[in-house]
């Protein structure tokens, strides 16, 4: 009897002996009830036929003797914060004189469970504690479980699908309800506006559509609302402002119209507030300055038009990290901002900010983004300290000699009129191995250069040849020491380079990449992705989602792009996407940007946003810059040799000139000879079909017949076309080429295809049709 000797010294007293023996057999009694009470034998059947579907054991700590409900199962532990306790289960022993025990609480915690919610669950019918987290349960949630006494339930980051029952509205004790993390389909349930008592709600990037319900005007004891990476319709609902005891707010990454309702100022408990993404309207700021308990303020991507001006910021002593980049906010700084003495994070960048730098800021700023305004000036004293992240790219500064002492080089050549080499460009491509601190040359002898530059919550980098630069803002949220580097070491399918991928640069907010002192001209812009953090096999890391939108030269070319799901669903394959730009000042932008989709913290907390492993970029043109390769100086003694060489390269050049009229004037002539006989057909360009067939990759061969092979391509416009091209072994000539040209564009003629133009500035005439699927093309191109 040790346990009872245990318990009868916890009943001694200083009152005499008899009370001392009184104590003692009303403990020993209470012991031994204790012990003989027995779980409830419809629940034991149902416990271990739920884990043996799960593939789980007991835990010895409290499955003792067979007996389920003993153990840490009955004492004092705390099963929730303990590891080494999972699964594990709570009971409850005092029904029928402490003779049956039903089981409160079942806890089977990242275990990585595969299966669905099994049936057999509904017989724990005295549930008031479920958390299934981080497994990977799949299927509907059971509307049986709209049945419990439940006053916790998580089953948050699992695969599950399917819409959410509306038996979930009769838990109406419920205090936290976690989903977040989920596939999901619909609108969320009206009846959740039943759940009074709830206190706290998460379902991010849980796949809910449709507006957010009216009925959770009801909640007022809510406390925490997590709605983020949805697609939810609509305006952000005015009843928010009602719920007076909110203290956490994120609405970030939703379909949400403007404007954020004025209400929310009547939330004076609110400690965090996020808001983004917002598709259309207007709003203001002026709400804010009554949010005196604000810890994180972030209000990024939500179409203010307003001035800082109109915000009290000295109202806001306790703000650590405030964003409201990527707005339209006018006007000046205002000093008290940069005031602010806990404020360590503040991104103000792509607004429409004028005037100069504040004079003075907290010791405590040292994350500060301004990048894209209309910034200014000179800069501050604290401009140039130590352990500073200061981005002040694409602004108006003029850097002359009271502007030396910038830490980062290069800036001059990220302001908004980008004085580097405008005009006289140096160069005709740039690669960079994104993330790698060694260069390489690709498979194509494509030299790829470092980039290893720590860029860090506001940040920018240029290359000491001035040839390319980067740009980073953002903060990991959650995770105080989030990587904007990223590596892996296992090999890569698709990859033509595999050591390409093993490093990339990731980023929170915005990655931006650039071309400085490029020839202008039509180029290929190369972007190369692998995921490599998600596994395929069945777990709950494995559910992770990296959404971000892809703009060259400012054009949206990916909304809502995701890697792993380019590749077919899978990691470690690269991506390959290709896209036109033209670059017309001497300078090209890349920019990955997040608007608040995908999950937040799979596998690791703050672990989102874009992500890069590679890229390049090349002419489609005949380039006439040297690339960067410095001009040879004449020597001395070399004066006979230069002269001769000069009149060597003086003939070549005038023989070139001179072929190279000759050639202009043949395809002038062939031009006219098209002009004359079909009118004025579509002229295509070598470097536009090349471009459009992967540079007439085999892989792209339809067929070929005696007049030359077909390739499928695909225009900018997004048409879909064969290029038939003649060959060289071709019976052929160009008189006939000119006058397949006139009776295709003569003809129309449901079975025939239709000619879309040609092109005659290659070797080889090239005639471009409309693609047929199903074999039409073989009866219509093919033939001899």
């Amino acid at each position: 009897m040790k346990r009872a000797s245990k318990m009868t010294s916890g009943c001694s007293g200083s009152h005499g002996r008899l009370l001392w023996l009184l104590l003692a057999c009303s403990c020993v009694a209470a012991a031994r009830a204790q012990q003989t009470a027995r779980t409830d034998p419809i629940e034991v059947a149902a416990l271990n036929t739920i884990l043996g579907r799960w593939g789980l054991r007991a835990s010895p700590a409290w499955n003792i003797s067979g007996e389920p409900c003993s153990g840490v199962a009955v004492d004092t532990t705390d099963v929730d914060n303990n590891p080494n306790i999972n699964p594990a289960i709570k009971c409850d022993c005092s029904y029928d004189n402490a003779t049956v025990c039903h089981i409160t609480k079942l806890k089977a915690n990242a275990l990585n469970v595969v299966g669905q919610i099994p049936a057999e669950l509904q017989n724990l019918t005295y549930l008031n504690n479920l958390n299934l987290m981080q497994n990977y349960l799949t299927g509907p949630v059971p509307s049986f479980i709209g049945k419990f006494p439940m006053q916790y339930l998580s089953l948050a980051i699992n695969p599950l699908s399917g819409t959410l029952p509306k038996e979930l509205g009769n838990l109406t004790n419920l205090i936290s309800l976690g989903i977040s993390l989920n596939n999901f389909t619909g609108e969320l349930p009206s009846e959740l506006g039943n759940l009074t008592k709830l206190e706290q709600i998460y379902f991010d990037s849980s796949g809910f559509s449709g507006p957010f319900p009216s009925t959770f005007s009801k909640l007022k004891n809510l406390k925490i609302l997590w709605a983020s990476d949805n697609d939810f319709t609509g305006k952000i609902p005015d009843f928010i402002g009602s719920l007076t005891k909110l203290e956490v707010l994120r609405f970030q990454g939703n379909s949400f119209e403007g404007p954020i309702p004025e209400s929310l100022s009547n939330l004076p408990k609110l400690t965090d507030l996020r808001i983004g993404d917002i598709v259309n309207g207007s709003s203001s700021l002026s709400f804010i300055s009554n949010l005196t308990s604000l810890n994180v303020l972030i209000l990024r991507n939500c179409r203010i038009s307003d001035n800082l001006a109109t915000v009290n910021f000295s109202n806001l002593a306790g703000l650590t990290l405030l964003d409201l980049s990527f707005n339209n906010i006018a006007g000046q700084i205002p000093q008290s901002i940069l005031n602010l003495e806990n404020l360590g994070f503040l991104f103000l960048g792509n607004n429409s900010l004028s005037g100069s730098l504040p004079n003075v800021k907290s010791p405590s700023l040292n994350n500060l983004d301004f990048s894209y305004n209309q910034l200014s000036g000179s800069f501050p004293s604290w401009a140039t300290q130590n352990n500073l992240q200061l981005n002040l790219v694409a602004n108006n500064f003029v850097l002359g000699s009271s502007n030396n002492s910038i830490p980062h080089s290069g800036l001059n050549c990220l302001q908004q009129d980008i004085p580097c080499f405008r005009g006289s460009p140096e160069y005709y491509s740039f690669a960079v191995d994104c993330g790698s601190n060694r260069s390489m040359t690709g498979s194509d002898n494509t030299f790829y250069e470092i980039d290893p530059t720590n860029t860090g919550a506001a940040s920018y980098y240029v290359t000491d040849q001035t040839r390319w630069g980067v740009s980073n803002v953002g903060k990991f949220n959650e995770a105080p020491n989030g990587s904007y580097i990223i590596y892996s070491s296992q090999q890569f399918q698709n990859a033509l380079d595999s050591e390409l991928f093993q490093t990339a640069r990731m980023s929170p907010s915005s990655l931006r990449y650039y071309g400085i002192g490029l020839e202008n001209g039509d180029y290929t812009v190369e972007l190369q992705f692998a995921e490599f953090a998600y596994p395929e096999s069945p777990t709950w890391q494995s559910i992770g989602r990296r959404v971000f939108d892809i703009y060259v030269q400012g054009d949206l070319k990916e909304k809502n792009f995701d890697i792993r799901k380019t590749a077919g669903g899978k990691s470690y394959i690269a991506v390959y996407k290709k896209y036109n730009a033209t670059v017309s000042a001497n300078f090209l932008e890349i920019h990955l940007f997040w608007a608040g989709k995908g999950t937040c913290c799979i596998p690791t907390q703050g672990y989102y946003g874009p992500m890069i492993s590679a890229l390049s970029v090349t002419p489609n043109f005949t380039p006439t810059v040297r690339n960067g390769v410095p001009k040879k100086k004449s020597k001395a003694g070399a004066t006979a040799g230069i002269v001769i060489g000069a009149s060597v390269l003086g003939l070549a050049a005038l023989v070139g000139v001179f072929m190279l009229i000759q050639k202009r004037r043949r395809v002038v002539q062939q031009q006219e000879e098209l002009y004359n006989m079909v009118g004025r057909p579509n002229i295509f360009s070598n470097a536009e079909l090349k471009l459009a067939t992967d540079n007439f990759s085999s892989q792209n061969i339809l067929g070929e017949g005696g007049y030359g092979p077909v390739y499928k391509g695909k225009l900018p416009d997004g048409r879909i076309i064969a290029v038939k091209q003649l060959s060289q072994t071709s019976h052929q000539g160009k008189s006939q080429f000119v006058t397949e040209v006139a009776t295709i564009s003569a003809v129309q003629h449901r079975n025939l295809v239709k000619l879309y133009g040609c092109c005659i500035d290659s070797n080889t005439p090239l005639l471009v049709y409309e693609y047929h699927e199903n074999g039409s093309l073989d009866r219509a191109l093919f033939v001899a």
